[in-house]
C-alpha cells in the first residue's frame, strides 16, 4: 500500500538524518533497497499518469528519473555521505539529465515538495528566457496568474532575485519584476500527511497537471 510505503520512507529518512554515516547505512542497506524499489514503482505509476496528458514523458522509466541517495561531497563543506530525501525528476527525453523543464517530486520528513520549471539556467539561457517572457508577457502572465496555478504555486523562485531590471529591458516595463528572477522554477510544499494518503499518485498527478503550461512555455525557449 502506498500510504505504508511513504510512511516507511519517512521513518527511514528520519533515522538516516540522525545517523548519516556509512556504518549505519551499511547495516540498513537492505531496508533502503526495499524502499527504493517501492519508490521506483510509485514513480513508474506516476510517469504513466503524466504520459496521459504530457506525451513527452511516455518512454521514461523510473530509473531515468530517480536520483541516487549518495551525495557528491568533493566540493562541499558538508561531508555527510547520504541525502536525506528521495527525489525524482520526470522530464521528457532524458529524465533527470534532460536539462529541460519537468516535474520534480521530493520526499523528505517535514520538507516534502512538488516542483518544476527551470532552476539555475546558465547565463545565455537565462537571457533568452527573460527575452521570451518579455516578448510574450501576456501569455506568460496568463499562465502564472491562472487561479489554480497561482494557488498551488504562489511565487516564482525568489532566490538571488535582482533588485534592478536587467539590461537591456526597460525599467518602466509594466511586468519588470518578472524579469529580475535568476531561476524560473516553482514549488508547492506538502506535509508528510499529504504524501501518506493512499491516493497520493492521484494528488501528485493533479498538482503536476497545473504545471504543464508553465513548463511548456519555458521548454519552447530551451528547445529553440
Amino acid at each position: 500500500m502506498k500510504n505504508s510505503l511513504i510512511k516507511d520512507i519517512f521513518a527511514f529518512l528520519k533515522e538516516l538524518r540522525e545517523n548519516n554515516n556509512r556504518e549505519w547505512f551499511a547495516e540498513h542497506k537492505a531496508t533502503y533497497i526495499h524502499l527504493k524499489s517501492g519508490y521506483e514503482e510509485l514513480v513508474d505509476e506516476l510517469i504513466g499518469r503524466i504520459a496521459l496528458w504530457d506525451e513527452e514523458v511516455r518512454n521514461l522509466k523510473a530509473k531515468d528519473c530517480v536520483y541516487r541517495i549518495y551525495r557528491d561531497v568533493r566540493f562541499s563543506p558538508d561531508k555527510s555521505p547520504y541525502k536525506t530525501h528521495f527525489g525524482a525528476y520526470i522530464c521528457g527525453f532524458r529524465g533527470r539529465n534532460s536539462g529541460r523543464c519537468g516535474y520534480y517530486i521530493h520526499i523528505e520528513p517535514g520538507r516534502s515538495l512538488l516542483g518544476g520549471g527551470c532552476y539555475c539556467p546558465e547565463p545565455a539561457l537565462l537571457k533568452r528566457l527573460r527575452q521570451d517572457i518579455y516578448d510574450n508577457i501576456e501569455e506568460f502572465t496568463e499562465i502564472i496568474r491562472e487561479p489554480e496555478f497561482a494557488a498551488e504555486f504562489p511565487e516564482i523562485d525568489p532566490d538571488g532575485k535582482l533588485k534592478k531590471v536587467p539590461a537591456p529591458f526597460p525599467a518602466d516595463f509594466s511586468e519588470a519584476d518578472l524579469l529580475k528572477h535568476k531561476h524560473y522554477d516553482v514549488c508547492s510544499l506538502k506535509s508528510d500527511v499529504w504524501f501518506e494518503s493512499e491516493d497520493v499518485v492521484d494528488k501528485v498527478d493533479h498538482v503536476f497537471q497545473k504545471m504543464y503550461k508553465f513548463n511548456r512555455f519555458l521548454n519552447y525557449t530551451i528547445d529553440n
